[in-house]
């Protein structure tokens, strides 16, 4: 069994945390044990909150020293969280990107990644956000018109303007939906 025994110091050097252990060596009559010291060093780790990261100076573009290359889509766990996103949207006068997808589902694990970085480029015209169709009722699936995975629609005005199926390659589907936005949101 391990025990903690303190903090240990080396001059010129970084902080490092110093465990004993006790080892057990097995023996046909007896057993014994022998005390082993290991020094692990020490990481530090900073990280910085959202607000704080620039996310581009001028809307669709990105600066090289960025450091924000893609935004998470933002989960909707019910049929009330959906009502109350399509309405927020509406009124702040926004347009919604919503992607319907499956943990089962191989293409959409390949084509989140991709759609978060190509939220970056849209942000915060459009938010995207993202429904895991096993975690929400069958009602709001059907409500929206979804029978197959992965479907990516846009929402404007509380209604569903426009809708791509992610059947294709991942950089087709991409540039369908690419269309998609610059059809539908003249914004």
């Amino acid at each position: 069994m391990a025990q903690h025994v303190g903090s240990h110091l080396h001059p010129h050097s970084h902080p490092a945390s110093t465990f004993f252990f006790t080892a057990t060596t097995p023996s046909p009559t007896s057993t014994t044990l022998s005390p082993c010291r290991f020094t692990f060093p020490s990481i530090s780790v900073s990280c910085s909150s959202p607000s704080s990261i620039p996310l581009r100076h001028e809307e669709g573009q990105l600066q090289d020293d960025d450091p924000v290359s893609s935004l998470h889509l933002e989960p909707i766990s019910s049929e009330d969280h959906f009502d109350r996103v399509v309405a927020e949207a509406q009124h702040q006068q926004h347009a919604l990107l919503i992607v319907w997808m499956a943990g089962w589902c191989r293409k959409c694990i390949y084509l989140k990644p991709k759609l978060e970085k190509l939220a970056v480029d849209y942000y915060p015209r459009l938010q995207f956000y993202s429904v895991d169709v096993n975690a929400v009722s069958h009602k709001l699936v059907a409500r929206a018109g979804v029978t197959k995975m992965p479907t990516i629609q846009l929402w404007k005005d509380s209604k569903k303007q426009a809708e791509v199926i992610g059947a294709n390659k991942t950089y087709l589907v991409i540039n369908e939906v690419r269309e998609m936005i610059e059809n539908e949101c003249t914004m």
